[in-house]
């Protein structure tokens, strides 16, 4: 028989890197986690785990428990929600959202969630895709709204419980510029009519997804400035410092002094939806709040 402890230590080995670093996080000693492993293979039969001076890494087999350990991890998580449920008579629902998603879609789809199961007490936390994922994975969230620009979903293809995915809406890219730029007054802007221009960023994530595109258009954008937050970043344009490409639904609130002016087509877009697990897609609440949002996307103020 496996033993889950050790499944719960070979998943923190393979999340930190090295025993040291998930002993650290589990609260033991960097020999326990290493007895824990050495148990583990012994009754698998088989190495999970290779050592380097570089840190630890994941044999095929290793890669094979982690990702049962991860579904375990969800299952035990989902039990436990279930029994709290019994106990109070009151169902949990953890929401994962980011910033500018969450704005738009969230508040008109939890009140009418909250409507029509009054008894559900919702829990709403701040993440980006990329840790937000593995939140539904591990169970610790029910469902996440989140994007992806081209390309897979983030994390789809990690271990543990399969994500299903319900697409929502199509946010595409707009260029902002300063109004008293030589290009505010046109209608639309191909990327290399910016090639020249020094560039502001309102999202870590999108400065790859910027050089991707500029690179179709056969440049290298020069970044000049870089936040995590779409306001302040157009703000920054406004006050001189270059001009900036933001998703349509972080135009709002308006700032003074600069103009949008869209993408020529084939144009740089998020795909926002919700992703869960299938197990967690069969509550009644959950289902409900991912047709609240379905009608929140729908709504032209979504778009």
């Amino acid at each position: 028989m496996i033993d889950v402890q050790r499944l719960r230590v070979l998943r923190a080995v393979a999340e930190h890197g090295s025993f040291n670093r998930a002993a650290a996080a589990l609260h033991l000693t960097a020999s326990a986690v290493s007895q824990h492993v050495a148990a583990l293979e012994r009754g698998l039969g088989s190495q999970v785990v290779t050592r380097s001076t570089r840190g630890v890494s994941l044999t095929p087999a290793g890669r094979i428990m982690v990702g049962a350990a991860e579904s375990v991890a969800a299952e035990i998580e989902h039990a436990r929600q279930q029994v709290t449920e019994l106990g109070t008579g009151r169902v949990q629902l953890t929401v994962a959202t980011f910033t500018s998603g969450g704005r738009l879609l969230l508040p008109g789809a939890l009140t009418e969630l909250t409507a029509a199961h009054p008894e559900t007490v919702l829990h709403v936390r701040e993440f980006e895709p990329e840790d937000s994922l593995p939140l539904v994975r591990q169970g610790a969230a029910d469902l996440a709204l989140a994007y992806h620009f081209d390309g897979p979903l983030p994390g789809q293809s990690g271990s543990g419980p399969a994500l299903e995915w319900t697409a929502l809406m199509d946010d595409p890219l707009h260029v902002v510029l300063p109004e008293a730029h030589r290009l505010a007054g046109r209608e639309v802007l191909d990327l290399a009519e910016l090639a020249a221009e020094p560039w502001v960023l309102g999202c870590l994530r999108t400065e790859a997804y910027l050089r991707r595109y500029a690179e179709r258009a056969g440049f290298d954008p020069e970044v000049r400035g870089t936040t995590t937050d779409y306001f302040f970043a157009r703000s920054l344009v406004a006050a001189g410092m270059g001009v900036s490409l933001i998703p349509s639904i972080a135009l709002t609130p308006q700032v003074p002094g600069l103009r949008t002016v869209p993408v020529r087509p084939p144009a740089p877009a998020r795909h926002i939806g919700v992703a869960t697990t299938g197990h967690r897609r069969a509550h009644a609440e959950v289902a409900a709040l991912v047709r609240a949002l379905q009608r929140q996307a729908a709504e032209p103020a979504g778009h």
